[in-house]
């Protein structure tokens, strides 16, 4: 048995992991050589295709049927559809993001391809001059945020969950170097790169809408979710200013990116209180987001327990 695992472990490494590596970047090539609305486009046919039928959907349809019970099975599969094609589509446009225009000032050709709804808040907080914390979740095409951001003068440092593979790892890395300030990989060694880019005074971006088996238990569709609580403590101990924003797909390759009012922080001196309240907001603001646009989200993450 020992033999067998070692074996695996070995062909994983050299033969799997590399073979990955090699389509990932002939893909990566063949999508940045199409125009970007023709790259989202094939992305997002071969994900509501393929998707579907994956064993892997039947987690989304049985998240689906929780958060919305008065779904019925069509309407499920639906959205499930909608949600493989924007996940394809997001997948097939991270070689194009740099070049995607937002305002027209920008130094890049073409028509502006993001609405942006809420620059004022963003305005606000940059003028407050604490640290911001970005928070998003998995909707729309969610790297399209930290876009906005550099291009309204803040690039932000983004925390991410790496991949497994690391070949494929610094290929995802490169299509993001234009539209941030920096990647901050989840983990032990990622949260004290946090901790020292707010300390100098850098922003965030969070993706914070996934389970987190040892966080806190927060309500998220009317049902106990295990969360992640850091963005409450890094915005109680740095007097950062916590702003939600969300990305909205529109049609092909164009986006709407609302920026919402900053939520407050609680500062009541119970930490826990504090913490719980803060995160319930959050999970408020993602719910919203989500039963506006269900089809965008990613169903796929494991978000309640059983």
């Amino acid at each position: 048995m020992a033999d067998r695992a070692a074996w695996r472990r070995s062909a994983t490494r050299y033969i799997v992991r590399p073979l990955e590596t090699a389509v990932l970047h002939v893909l990566h090539a063949l999508l940045n050589a199409l125009p970007v609305d023709a790259a989202s486009a094939v992305g997002g046919a071969v994900a509501r295709s393929v998707g579907p039928r994956l064993g892997l959907t039947r987690r989304a349809r049985k998240s689906l049927g929780r958060a919305f019970p008065e779904l019925d099975a069509a309407a499920v599969d639906r959205l499930v559809r909608e949600m493989w094609d924007n996940l394809g589509r997001v997948a097939a446009e991270l070689p194009h993001l740099s070049r995607l225009k937002v305002f027209d000032s920008d130094p890049v050709p073409g028509p502006s391809r993001v609405d942006v709804i809420g620059r004022e808040h963003f305005d606000n907080a940059v003028a407050r001059g604490r640290p911001i914390l970005f928070f998003t979740a998995h909707i729309g095409n969610w790297e399209v945020a930290p876009l906005v951001s550099r291009r309204c003068g803040l690039p932000l440092h983004v925390v991410y969950r790496s991949a497994n593979n690391k070949w494929a790892d610094r290929l995802f890395l490169a299509g993001r170097r234009d539209i941030v300030g920096g990647m901050i990989p989840k983990g032990a060694e990622g949260a004290r790169l946090a901790l020292k880019a707010l300390q100098e005074g850098h922003s965030l971006g969070m993706l914070v809408d996934q389970k987190m088996n040892d966080g806190i238990p927060v309500p998220f569709f009317g049902r106990e979710a295990m969360t992640a609580p850091a963005l409450a403590h890094l915005a109680a101990r740095y007097d950062c200013t916590v702003l939600p924003a969300w990305v909205e797909r529109l049609e092909g390759a164009r986006f709407r990116v609302r920026i919402e009012p900053p939520l407050p922080v609680p500062a009541t001196g119970n930490r826990h209180a504090d913490t719980l309240a803060m995160m319930t907001a959050v999970n408020a603001r993602i719910e919203d987001w989500v039963r506006q646009k269900p089809g965008q989200w990613l169903w796929l993450h494991k978000r309640w327990p059983d």
